[in-house]
């Protein structure tokens, strides 16, 4: 039986997913400048993670250094690492983690990247091999669960190929951190999905010292996608 299609992501209690980012500054990200409206979405997206950034599992996956919390919201990050089998994500999450991911990259999975670009399959240490499909959500979906077995996959992001595969009907659950800031502008999870294409279905609420995790699973419409 085939795994689980999920996705996870830290959500501002107004909405937010990510804060909105301009043309070019992924080019700017790898020239090593810094503009306003870059230093505008890292504080932003910072203040949304906040979260994240003290758990032990965060600090040893990234390499930066030990100790750190270990309560429920470390046990979650290191659940959603161990239960997934192989990440998809779209070009602009793989370009501006090029640059950010330390060498090994903090996947440890197959990684298969949604881009119009050919590109040779790149192996990184530690097991993540990026994989680049050129035909779409369903192909890099099909070749996926080819490599995930029974095991779970996780579309990693961006916010563009969550709606994509949320639209599309292809998401089976996904888990909100609902983190207690306001980002007042920004990118929505449920922008572009269609309304009547999907429902949902409350499974687990926890609530931790910092963030709420809400999981819900994914129903099918009768009006929409087969």
């Amino acid at each position: 039986m085939p795994g689980k299609v999920f996705f996870n992501i830290t959500m501002s209690l107004d909405g937010f997913m990510a804060p909105r980012s301009e043309p070019g500054d992924i080019d700017a990200l790898r020239r090593g400048e810094s503009t306003p409206n870059l230093e505008r979405w890292m504080s932003q997206w910072s203040r949304l993670q906040a979260w994240v950034f003290p758990q032990r599992f965060f600090l040893e996956s990234q390499h930066l250094g030990s100790g750190g919390e270990e309560g429920r919201d470390n046990d979650i990050l290191r659940h959603t690492f161990e239960r997934t089998s192989v990440s998809i994500m779209g070009k602009r999450m793989f370009e501006g983690g090029e640059i950010g991911w330390n060498d090994d990259a903090p996947f440890h999975t197959p990684v298969y990247v949604i881009t119009h670009e050919q590109r040779d399959p790149w192996t990184r240490p530690g097991g993540t091999t990026f994989h680049f499909v050129g035909d779409g959500i369903h192909a890099a979906l099909d070749r996926a669960r080819a490599d995930a077995g029974d095991g779970d996959i996780r579309i990693a992001g961006g916010a563009e190929t969550i709606q994509q595969y949320l639209d599309a009907g292809l998401i089976d659950e996904f888990t909100l951190a609902i983190a207690p800031v306001l980002l007042g502008d920004g990118i929505r999870l449920f922008d572009n999905v269609s309304a009547d294409a999907i429902a949902f279905e409350p499974v687990h609420v926890e609530t931790s010292s910092t963030v709420t995790h809400v999981t819900y699973a994914v129903t099918r419409t009768a009006t929409g996608p087969d």
